[in-house]
């Protein structure tokens, strides 16, 4: 179970990180939001879940850790080591929490699938993609060779 809850922290990763840039350190207390999880749903909102499963779970302690780690991303988002120990706590509690890990994993896209969110007038969006060309009056031109 052990790589598989490596594996499953690292899906959820993007999700957390998301959750954190979009809520801030209150991503633990706020109150739910439907206008906003609607429109962050694909990533902030499943992150805000998966630290609200992960926060209901834990004990005084392990929530006062998970909170001054949110807390420690949200304040430092290009920090590296911040997204790290957050990580850290998430991966420590599913390995604790057997039901737990299997919620989490109930929230994430199945492994290996691809979801690409897309928003915005003219937005392009592609699992891979050749060329691409968004607004009035686009010429493509040839390649010179």
């Amino acid at each position: 179970m052990s790589t598989e809850i490596v594996q499953l922290v690292e899906q959820a990763a993007p999700y957390l990180s998301a959750a954190v840039g979009a809520y801030g350190a209150a991503v633990l207390s706020r109150a739910q939001d439907v206008a906003v999880d609607a429109a962050v749903e694909g990533t902030a909102g499943v992150g805000r879940r998966i630290l609200e499963l992960v926060w209901r779970r834990r004990n005084e302690d392990d929530r006062a850790a998970l909170e001054s780690a949110v807390r420690e991303a949200a304040e430092e988002p290009d920090d590296t080591d911040a997204a790290a120990a957050l990580r850290h706590l998430i991966k420590r509690a599913l390995r604790e929490d057997d039901e737990l890990a299997r919620e989490v994993a109930g929230l994430l896209p199945a492994a290996g699938g691809v979801t690409v969110n897309v928003s915005g007038t003219r937005a392009i969006g592609a699992q891979h993609i050749g060329i691409a060309a968004s607004g009035d009056h686009t010429t493509i031109l040839p390649p010179q060779r």
